[in-house]
């Protein structure tokens, strides 16, 4: 006997799409449920059998060879007509399966308990069920064992589901602020191009410099899928060759970065660093044209603790320079402050640096 159109058709296949599981590839958490119920029902055929509106599809089976089979000769369409559980100890007896071509035929299915997966909005998408080739019967704790774990095959499906929204989410999400950083970006050059003031248009490309720099940041979150952690060994040297581009031809920025992960928090902190270190030194330390050096350096220091320098080869910082107590210096500081440290600053002929050692939570490998 073909089982009925369930009433709630319509609702129940959408959901079942919206699970976007049909014709996926084996997962392992899902092979051992049907492994684990054929086991503890002792019964040599175990199937997570979701029901199309064609044919019935086996998510994971055992005993059973056959990927599918047409929704004709699908017993668990007649399961999910049930609240929650079918049992039919003799297929040959019971007038919804005794013409059944797996009954009949050489399959020889003769026994069928299967409990209904259900949709987070209760409509029923298929089955996880226990087959025999001889009559049989479950006791108590079989069944009530067979509910349990499809309740739990359904969150597994429903996490499926959760994580792919989510990713297609972070991915819309990415998209729009990545477009938006450009946005800004380009619109920061173009008015730095049109303003006459000097120090308008030095302020506008520190500016520019800064939103790049959260651009690149962004762009090592959402590349990486590391739980909000940025490598570092690829991220400053990118924020350097960002800097580079706004630096004189006479100066020349290198980087050496430890192995080490950081937070994007305190990435964000470090990139903010290096942008206020840098635009002094564009402005300060090499006049005339002068030949010089950047070099920017995060070092690991043990286990828990990282130091970062900044520093240059320039003409030094003099006491009582505008940058030693202005605003570019005060960021420093306080972004520092946010790192848990403080900015060491010295200057003399030979050039100054920025030294700040800070506890941090690092990882000196990816695997850790």
């Amino acid at each position: 006997m073909i089982a009925r159109t369930p009433s709630d058709q319509k609702d129940r296949l959408k959901d079942l799409q919206d699970l976007n599981i049909l014709d996926t590839d084996p997962e392992e958490k899902f092979d051992d449920v049907v492994n684990l119920a054929s086991k503890i029902c002792g019964m040599p055929i175990s199937l997570i059998s979701l029901v199309s509106d064609d044919r019935q599809w086996f998510k994971s089976s055992v005993g059973m060879e056959a990927a599918e089979t047409p929704i004709e000769q699908a017993i668990c369409a007649h399961a999910i007509l049930e609240d929650d559980f079918l049992e039919i100890r003799d297929t040959r007896t019971d007038p919804r399966t005794a013409d059944n071509p797996l009954v009949t035929g050489d399959e020889n299915l003769r026994f069928y308990a299967g409990a209904v997966l259900r949709s987070r909005r209760g409509n029923p998408v298929g089955t996880l069920c226990v087959l025999d080739n001889k009559p049989n019967a479950l006791n108590a704790l079989q069944r009530e064992t067979l509910r349990v774990l499809a309740r739990q095959v359904m969150s597994q499906m429903e996490l499926r589901r959760a994580l792919k929204e989510a990713e297609l989410l972070r991915q819309e999400v990415d998209h729009r602020v990545k477009n938006s950083l450009q946005s800004v970006s380009a619109l920061t050059r173009m008015q730095a191009r049109s303003v006459t003031s000097p120090e308008a248009r030095e302020a506008l490309d520190l500016t520019r410099r800064r939103i790049e720099t959260v651009a690149l940041l962004h762009q090592q979150l959402y590349a990486a899928h590391n739980a909000g952690r940025v490598d570092m060994r690829a991220f400053l040297p990118r924020v350097a060759q960002l800097l580079q581009g706004s630096m004189p031809d006479h100066i020349r920025i290198e980087t050496q970065v430890d192995d080490l992960w950081l937070s994007a928090t305190r990435a964000a902190a470090v990139g903010v660093i290096i942008n206020e270190f840098a635009a002094n030194v564009a402005k300060h330390a090499y006049p005339d044209g002068r030949q010089g050096r950047v070099t920017l350096a995060l070092t690991a220091l043990g286990e828990d603790r990282v130091q970062l320098i900044c520093k240059d080869d320039g003409v030094g910082m003099p006491d009582k320079a505008p940058a030693a107590s202005g605003l570019g210096l005060r960021i420093i500081e306080a972004s520092a402050q946010q790192l848990g440290g403080h900015a060491e600053m010295t200057g003399g002929p030979g050039g100054t640096s920025i030294t700040i050692e800070m506890p941090v939570e690092i990882k000196l490998d990816e695997g850790d």
